[in-house]
């Protein structure tokens, strides 16, 4: 079975392809880890996409293509694919769909985690770790046991990631929904697209997902 997970940055989407890594023997498949891998390859491959990104450019949808084939062509037939970042643009969805079918396989499902825009602002910009050990924390959701003491390893410091306020938060959900507009309705049309609560507790987002799956 192979799936496109969709979801902006904090919506849980890692957490859930982990997920599915784990309990259905899936391969992610994300664009960003493949082109840094590719460039750290020393592949003809990874050759043309070092020349690329060392020029400032955009990596083009024919080197993407290429290296989602190559991705696939390791897998095993009975392992599922999550592709993650890839699909953009509705020529990358016609891409896909020929790559697929080159290989004996099929896109079965579209799956998008919805999120509502102030509740993720709230989830994201509370965030902070342990400087030492990294254990997560929040501030409404979970906050250490003993105020400024991590429960784990007792450490007094904490970290927060500089991107994770209100402002970057807006801006990445506007470019999400810029980048899937283009893509949602050529998969809608296909009647392949489904919806989970991505706001909901994590362990009710990966029963919805499995559902999805095995119906």
């Amino acid at each position: 079975m192979n799936i496109i997970l969709l979801g902006p940055p904090g919506a849980g989407k890692g957490t859930q392809a982990e997920r599915l890594v784990a309990t259905r023997g899936m391969v992610q498949l994300s664009t960003g880890d493949m082109l840094r891998a590719a460039r750290k390859s020393g592949t003809a491959l990874g050759a043309r996409v070092a020349a690329v990104m060392d020029a400032g450019e955009l990596v083009s949808d024919e080197i993407v293509s290429d290296l989602i084939g190559e991705a696939l062509d390791m897998m095993a037939p009975e392992q599922g694919a999550i592709f993650d970042g890839y699909p953009r643009t509705a020529a990358q969805a016609e891409s896909l769909d020929a790559i697929l079918a080159s290989r004996g396989r099929k896109l079965d499902h579209v799956i998008e985690l919805e999120v509502d825009e102030d509740a993720l602002v709230e989830r994201i910009t509370g965030r902070f770790t342990c400087a030492k050990c990294g254990t997560g924390y929040h501030d409404r959701f979970k906050l250490p046991k003993v105020e400024g003491t991590c429960d784990v390893c007792g450490s007094h410091e904490f970290k927060r990631r500089p991107d994770d306020n209100a402002e970057t938060v807006r801006t990445r959900m506007a470019e999400y929904r810029a980048k899937t507009a283009p893509i949602l309705p050529f998969y809608e049309a296909r009647g392949i697209v489904s919806r989970v609560d991505g706001m909901a507790d994590m362990d009710a987002v990966t029963a919805a997902i499995a559902a999805i799956l095995d119906r």
